[in-house]
């Protein structure tokens, strides 16, 4: 038989590192507010683990005239809340409190001083009643967003004249889209309605709610004043309440949230649509609740706990999710090594080797009588500084070449970016470049190395070639000590020493001239061995500087490619694990 495996959860602790790392992975590649509203969400995570979680704060929320305060004082059973006509009633939020014990840390943290106790049986309940999301005092709306960021569980009452209101509906629930399973929607005094019209209402409504991303959040419809539907509501807080998860459910969809900002930023404006978005991620529209608060505030402005909202594609594509992402394999190429090789003037050394291989074995080689002119020429690698591996004297690299370099540089940090959004493919391009400064001393020093070896052991045939050379001119030499020494005596008129012969040449001849041409005929078979011997270990000197070449490539150019390539996969590891 075999047994399904069933899936393993990732844990809040296991998400909030995840973001954490993905804000450090995305510093300086991404959008600053992003990354400090994923920071806040894990230091606000990181604060409310640390409170009560035997308690859950519930918020009613809404606009001006909704009734919220009418429904915090029904399901508070007291009269708490001030309710009147004068707009606004509600300044300053405040809670009722169910078991208070253990609460008084975690209301400090919200900053709700006004604390009622409540006698009940919704033990851990913490009800707030907040100010008129539309309030047109800004010290209001401020407490709203402020509150909005970091309750447990939220109550949006809305009314049936204003349900389908943009304020709401834009500034707050369709950014909170990720926290369907921490949102209750009410709509208080369907009493005011037909009893036939309270259905399609709820019906219009739920639909409004469909297209903010919050389809399936409970809907209930209300009426405070008579207190038709509030039953149902409070067993609805009740559950919530007695399950103890609505703080964790809560810093997980935050994280979520704020995982989804982040990979909303690592994307092109015009690829962000539904199917672009991270796992159970909502539309491109339902951005998280934001920490930071900005200066003020204006009524059509985006609230401070929301990013701003990311257009609708016109045509996009189907990038991968986090999970999926896939990054190029990135390695030093032919090209890149080529315009590397001429900037760093390879052609130059290798012909100089060659060159340098042939003055060597003349000099060692050659006929001794004439040798030491060739000496009397530098050698060409030397003339390069290049024998010792010592720093070059290599001309600078022309413009031409300059261009080619910064032409490979820029193929390269574009093919490893090819499949990396922007603005992180910006980030592997000036990776590719980051270190091309070093580029110059770089190369010189690889070139210097590669050669030095090439200067010195030489061939043994350069003795015995040398050796025989020696030989042609010790016979010339004693040819030519014979010939003198019969002139001498012929001179003097002294009786000559017997004379041996080669056929009819006599042996003086015959060692002098004999060597001379030998002399020369040797030289000239060693220019011919030279040529070769220099063309073969230009060939060596070749291979050794290309493989150097590379490898500064693949030190200055391919490495901080790749170490950016595999950052960007890290994050969107990290993305795929904090959404997961």
């Amino acid at each position: 038989m075999k047994l399904l495996g069933r899936k393993t959860e990732v844990s809040l602790d296991d998400r909030l590192e995840a973001l954490a790392e993905a804000g450090d992975l995305a510093e300086g590649r991404l959008g600053q507010e992003a990354v400090d509203h994923a920071r806040a969400v894990v230091a606000r995570a990181g604060v409310r683990r640390g409170l009560s979680v035997e308690h859950t704060a519930v918020a009613l929320a809404g606009a001006t005239g909704s009734g919220k305060s009418s429904l915090f004082n029904t399901l508070s059973g007291t009269e708490l809340a001030t309710v009147g006509v004068t707009r606004p009633t509600t300044a300053k939020a405040q809670a009722a409190l169910w078991g208070a014990g253990g609460s008084g840390p975690l209301l400090d943290w919200l900053d709700v001083p006004l604390r009622h106790t409540v006698e009940g049986d919704a033990s851990g309940l913490i009800l707030l009643d907040l100010p008129d999301h539309d309030s047109i005092e800004l010290s209001h709306r401020r407490e709203v967003d402020r509150l909005v960021a970091a309750v447990d569980l939220l109550v949006w009452v809305l009314d049936p004249q204003k349900y389908a209101d943009a304020a709401v509906h834009e500034r707050y629930l369709r950014p909170l889209a990720r926290h369907r399973d921490v949102m209750v929607v009410v709509l208080n005094q369907v009493d005011r309605l037909p009893e036939r019209s309270v259905k399609r209402c709820l019906d219009d409504l739920r639909g409004l709610l469909a297209a903010d991303g919050l389809e399936g959040v409970p809907v209930l419809g209300v009426s405070a004043r008579t207190g038709e539907g509030v039953p149902e509501l409070r067993a609805l807080l009740d559950r919530q309440v007695s399950r103890r998860r609505a703080w964790s459910s809560r810093l997980a969809a935050d994280v979520a949230s704020a995982a989804a900002a982040l990979w909303a930023g690592a994307r092109p404006p015009d690829a962000l649509s539904p199917d672009t978005q991270p796992p159970h991620a909502q539309p491109p529209h339902a951005q998280p609740p934001h920490a930071q608060l900005p200066d003020a505030l204006s009524l059509d402005a985006q609230p401070p706990g929301a990013l701003p909202a990311a257009r609708e594609p016109e045509a996009a594509g189907t990038p991968p999710a986090p999970g999926q992402v896939a990054v190029p394999e990135v390695a030093v190429s032919r090209a890149l090594t080529r315009a590397l090789a001429r900037a760093a003037g390879v052609p130059a050394v290798v012909e100089a080797v060659a060159k340098s291989h042939r003055h060597r074995s003349i000099a060692a080689t050659g006929w001794p009588v004439t040798r030491w002119l060739r000496r009397l020429r530098p050698d060409p690698l030397r003339r390069l500084h290049l024998a010792k591996g010592a720093r070059s004297s290599l001309p600078a690299a022309t413009a031409v070449e300059v261009s080619a370099v910064d032409t490979a540089l820029r193929d390269v940090g574009a093919a490893a970016s090819a499949t990396v959004p922007e603005p992180w493919a910006t980030a592997v391009r000036h990776a590719a470049r980051s270190r091309s400064e070093e580029l110059t001393d770089a190369l010189d020093r690889t070139v210097a190395a590669a050669t030095s070896g090439r200067v010195s052991g030489a061939p043994r045939w350069w003795r015995v070639a040398g050796t025989a050379q020696w030989l042609t001119v010790a016979a010339m030499v004693a040819g030519a000590l014979w010939l003198l020494v019969r002139f001498a005596l012929d001179y003097l008129m002294l009786p000559g020493l017997p004379t041996p012969t080669v056929g009819r040449a006599p042996w003086p001849t015959v060692l002098l001239l004999g060597g001379a041409l030998a002399g020369v005929v040797i030289a000239a078979l060693c220019r011919v061995f030279a040529w070769a011997g220099g063309r073969r270990r230009a060939r060596r000197a070749a291979k050794a500087l290309r493989a150097g070449i590379a490898q500064v490539a693949g030190e200055l150019i391919v490495a901080p490619t790749r170490d950016e390539l595999a950052r960007y996969a890290r994050f969107a590891d990290r993305i795929a694990r904090a959404t997961s």
